[in-house]
């Protein structure tokens, strides 16, 4: 008996004492340029088809080669975890090591490139829906997620962007009504077994969540809702581009180089009492490049990029960020910009990648992100919109996604 608690309570000590918690640190800023896409949008939107393939590449400037492993969890149509076993979802085994890394070559910061592609030879999905792709370090902490979604195909969906019903709102928003045809595809309880979800220019932060028709005919689900389905139209994204690392160009006021070049930005105006100006943007995107070396993954170099916005307006409380698809429109310490009150003028420093990048400044005030009080917001802005339809009936384990639509305020509608 002795015995036998003995090796029980030295198996409890060892469970305690080895056993480490994974911890989150998603927000490591040593890991850049995470671009994550596949299907057959012209974005970075990682959604797929079975027979598709994902793919991720990211940096890690720490210039060490750091041994990196992914983890894939299945989740429901608002991100909380399914409850799905892994051999439910996944066709062979997570928990890998990636494997296809390069060194940066003939560049001043060091870095490490690591590339990944979905499904593989050790891992395939066998369910559609939502997932959540974690990279995790050697001693299990994660160090970077990104969400990824797999299409399951059955319905269609059309949808339309019109200036706001609201007489108040008509200048400054967009509203999205679309209809779901389901001729292919029949739906017992629409009411109760479809969800919807609706993005603007792929950004979950602001995400809409429908979840029932607005009316039901015999083949088609129509929404035309009005605040439900409605979005603040915004501006068009300030853009600068270090393709050249050496030039100047029109939203780059200089360049200097030390140990890695540094870009200083031309000070960006708040935007919010101007008139409506158009010009090409991609959506808060970034696509890194550069006009020398043959591969840019990892022979494009980092530089320093200063941002620096006029204060235009009174000093409270509230925090201002630069915010893009660079760091996952995620608002961090790393973007977050200080008040210099010799200059009068909102400033910030990020490490990038060569590229052509979108970017914008948001306002976090009360724990609220404002994403558009300082650049304004206009009904004319171009947008892309993309509905997202879930199916879980009585009979499901899961929130299939059996639908997507996509569409651009370019056709706005009167």
């Amino acid at each position: 008996m002795k015995n036998r608690l003995f090796i029980i309570i030295f198996f409890c000590f060892n469970m305690f004492v080895f056993s480490k918690p994974k911890k989150d640190l998603a927000e490591n800023p040593l890991i850049k340029t995470v671009v994550f896409f596949g299907g057959t949008f012209d974005s970075q939107f990682p959604i797929i088809k079975m027979n598709q393939t994902l793919f991720l590449s990211f940096d890690d400037i720490s210039g060490e080669e750091n041994f990196y492993y992914y983890k894939i969890i299945h989740c429901n149509f608002d991100w909380s975890e399914s409850k799905l076993l892994k051999s439910e979802y996944l066709d062979g085994n997570d928990n890998n090591l990636i494997d296809n890394i390069e060194s940066s070559y003939g560049t001043l910061q060091r870095y490490t490139n690591y590339k990944l592609s979905l499904p593989n030879n050790d891992v395939g999905f066998k369910v559609s829906g939502n997932y959540l792709l974690e990279i995790l370090d050697s001693d299990d902490n994660v160090i970077l997620k990104r969400k990824f979604l797999i299409l399951d195909e059955k319905v269609s969906v059309d949808l339309n962007v019109y200036p706001s019903q609201k007489s108040d709102r008509f200048y400054t928003h967009q509203n999205v009504q679309f209809v779901i045809n389901t001729s292919r595809y029949k739906i017992r309880n629409p009411n109760n077994d479809i969800k919807v979800i609706v993005l603007q220019n792929d950004q979950w932060d602001n995400s809409k969540t429908i979840l029932k028709p607005q009316f039901i005919e015999k083949n088609r689900l129509l929404y035309r809702y009005n605040e439900e389905s409605e979005f603040e139209g915004g501006n068009e994204y300030l853009f600068f581009d270090t393709k050249d690392l050496r030039s100047t160009n029109q939203n780059i006021s200089f360049v200097r180089k030390e140990s890695i070049y540094q870009h200083f930005l031309f000070t960006d105006n708040p935007r919010n009492n101007l008139n409506y100006l158009s010009f090409p943007d991609i959506n808060g995107n970034f696509i890194p490049n550069s006009t020398l070396g043959e591969n840019p993954n990892n022979e494009s170099d980092y530089s320093i990029v200063y941002f620096s916005l006029a204060k235009q307006f009174e000093i409270d409380n509230s925090k201002i960020y630069i915010y893009g698809k660079f760091n996952n429109y995620e608002l961090t310490d790393d973007n977050e910009m200080i008040y210099n009150p010799s200059l009068e003028t909102f400033e910030g420093i990020l490490i990038l990648k060569q590229g052509f990048y979108n970017y914008k400044y948001v306002i976090v005030k009360n724990n609220m992100i404002l994403k558009n009080q300082i650049s304004g917001s206009f009904f004319q802005t171009e947008n892309s919109y993309t509905v997202l339809v879930y199916k879980k009936g009585f009979e499901d384990l899961y929130d299939n996604l059996i639908g997507v639509g996509r569409t651009n305020s370019f056709e706005l509608k009167y």
